[in-house]
């Protein structure tokens, strides 16, 4: 049997491989799946990938397969431990965590400022696959982030360094490294100006730092044999299907509940209302791992957060098992209807937490001016579709209903939650990493298979979001434009209304002039003589620019000739100022 492409997901204790063939036809088909145990501690990895691949054999009933290419995503051996290094623990640092997260990578460690003997220590315990340093907006402050690389430097490490600071310290960021055993990656600033994310280069140069490493890794070395496409971190496999998706159906979220940890993804832009009152930026495409949130290595955390004095009372009266007993039983996968009824709360719980942890929320500020109302963290109000994935929320029976109830956690209102028209997809077909890594060498057939899996047919068009952007730039321009209009003609009439009453208004109309010229150029500029005394920095004359030349012949209205006490200026009656 002959099929186009493999795609392996290396699990820290599964190998799982799905198979796809007719990819570049208009109906590519998700063909078969068979997993075996990871065999990375093993030292050697192809053998968990060949008993992968004979599981999927005998679950079709053929004696072998044959495949165009296999690509690959890999969690194992504890996935892409990752430190990040910044200047300011919201700004730089904030923002390198992002671009980390964003790709895949598990981070272990954050510092802001510069790097202490502890700070040290610390990195050398967790041995790290990658070192993340950034610092400092374009041009601005440099030391902090160059201080930090000379002292990453001098810990001798092997270990593979991504800068993605201030553009200012690039060369010198070089002349450190230059003669150590570290590879070295330059990458734009993920912050280079105040209030300004640019995560996207670095996620992109972290994948790749990660493909390089994944490669060279115990166990790894020989991943290549069969591997022949493309080998990202699951966790960015899933971040790049839900981009994909974004670009298919628009703002959504993307939650991935599993025995170890809850991750949950979102691709979305902030509403108007939101954006006006935000504190600091987030990035459009954003992951939180949640690594007390889950389901079976960390149930006991999660029943630690629902209480376990409330749990005992809703397992009494509501799901009417026995917790102890239950929990005695229960090993990784629910195999009866009590484990399955505990798995669903833990479920629920894991869910609604993760969400809160992942939103932002509205916050009240007291000042001079009394109180007013700020928004933190990433806004997920303009969410259109809630999209389950993982063991847990494409399997248990009431997968639907657990993620229907995400807008109802709301209590307060405060809090930048989906709302209640955000609609529920399932990836039933549980394949939505492998399709994240397909999308790099076959988009349009994983764009289908997503329809597929999802049982939910895509619009044909999203509207393009710089398209749109552009279109609101120019709506606001526009507003802009028509507010300084009225303004403008509310003012001329103003000045209409005074002129009538006999006021001279002609310093109102235009600025005056100072040092012989003014906002039309330097003395001389022009000639035109109506305005020969504006270009001698004498001033305006007298009925310049009025749309008709006054007829000075007739006495102003309503006069009562008494000139003594008059005080129109430029009466052509008035004998006392003559």
């Amino acid at each position: 049997m002959n099929v186009d492409v493999l795609v392996a997901e290396i699990g820290s204790t599964t190998t799982v491989v799905n198979a796809f063939t007719d990819l570049d036809t208009d109906h590519p088909c998700f063909w078969g799946q068979g997993q075996a145990p990871t065999s990375v501690l093993d030292g050697d990895v192809r053998v968990g990938l060949q008993g992968a691949v004979d599981d999927l054999c005998k679950n079709k009933g053929i004696s072998s397969i044959e495949y165009g290419q296999m690509l690959a995503t890999s969690s194992a051996a504890g996935g892409l431990k990752m430190t990040v290094h910044g200047l300011v623990y919201d700004m730089t640092a904030k923002a390198a965590k992002e671009a980390a997260l964003g790709a895949g990578g598990i981070i272990h460690y954050v510092t802001s400022g510069r790097l202490r003997r502890t700070d040290l220590k610390k990195i050398r315990e967790i041995q790290p696959n990658l070192i993340l340093i950034a610092g400092g907006v374009d041009y601005g402050e440099r030391d902090t982030a160059l201080d930090n690389a000379e002292m990453i430097r001098s810990m001798g490490l092997k270990v593979p360094v991504i800068y993605a600071g201030n553009v200012e310290n690039q060369e010198e960021i070089k002349l450190i490294f230059e003669d150590s055993e570290q590879e070295l990656y330059i990458v734009e600033n993920v912050y280079p100006k105040i209030d300004a994310l640019n995560v996207e280069p670095c996620r992109k140069v972290i994948q790749q730092a990660f493909e390089q490493h994944i490669t060279h890794a115990p166990g790894m070395e020989h991943v290549r044999d069969m591997v022949s496409g493309p080998i990202i971190p699951t966790p960015g496999a899933v971040m790049e299907c839900t981009k994909v998706l974004y670009d298919c159906i628009g703002d959504l979220i993307v939650l991935d509940v599993g025995g170890a940890t809850t991750d949950l993804h979102s691709v979305a832009v902030e509403s108007d209302k939101v954006a006006r009152i935000m504190t600091s930026p987030e990035p459009k495409a954003k992951r939180t791992v949640e690594g007390d949130l889950g389901v079976f290595v960390n149930r006991y955390k999660v029943i630690e957060s629902i209480g376990e004095e409330k749990l005992r009372e809703e397992c009494e009266n509501e799901l009417h098992i026995d917790l102890d007993k239950t929990l005695e039983t229960y090993y990784a996968i629910p195999k009866n209807e009590d484990e399955i009824k505990l798995v669903e709360r833990l479920t629920r719980e894991a869910v609604f937490r993760a969400t809160e942890r992942h939103a932002g929320q509205l916050r009240y500020i007291y000042g001079p001016s009394g109180r007013s109302t700020v928004a933190e963290g990433k806004d997920l109000t303009q969410v259109k579709y809630i999209v389950g994935t993982g063991g847990a929320l494409t399997r248990l029976p009431h997968r639907v209903e657990i993620m229907e109830e995400i807008p109802g956690e709301n209590i307060t209102g405060m809090r930048l939650f989906p709302t209640d028209h955000a609609k529920v997809l399932v990836d039933n077909d549980y394949i939505m990493a492998s399709l994240g890594v397909l999308s790099k060498t076959n988009r349009e057939a994983a764009i289908k298979l997503l329809e597929k899996s999802l049982d939910f047919e895509f619009p044909e068009k999203v509207e393009n979001e710089i398209y749109k952007s552009s279109i609101k730039a120019m709506e606001d321009v526009e507003a802009e434009y028509e507010a300084k209009k009225k303004k403008e003609e509310e003012y001329a009439e103003h000045i209409r209304e005074m002129e009538e009453m006999g006021y001279d208004m002609s310093a109102y109309k235009e600025e005056e002039p100072i040092g012989g010229a003014n906002a039309r150029g330097p003395e001389g500029s022009h000639h035109d003589p109506a305005k020969e005394g504006i270009e001698a920095g004498g001033g305006l004359q007298p009925g310049w620019n009025r749309e008709k030349q006054e007829d000075t012949s007739k006495p102003w209205n309503n006069c009562n000739r008494e000139c003594d006490i008059c005080t129109h200026t430029h009466c052509p009656n008035n004998q006392s100022r003559r």
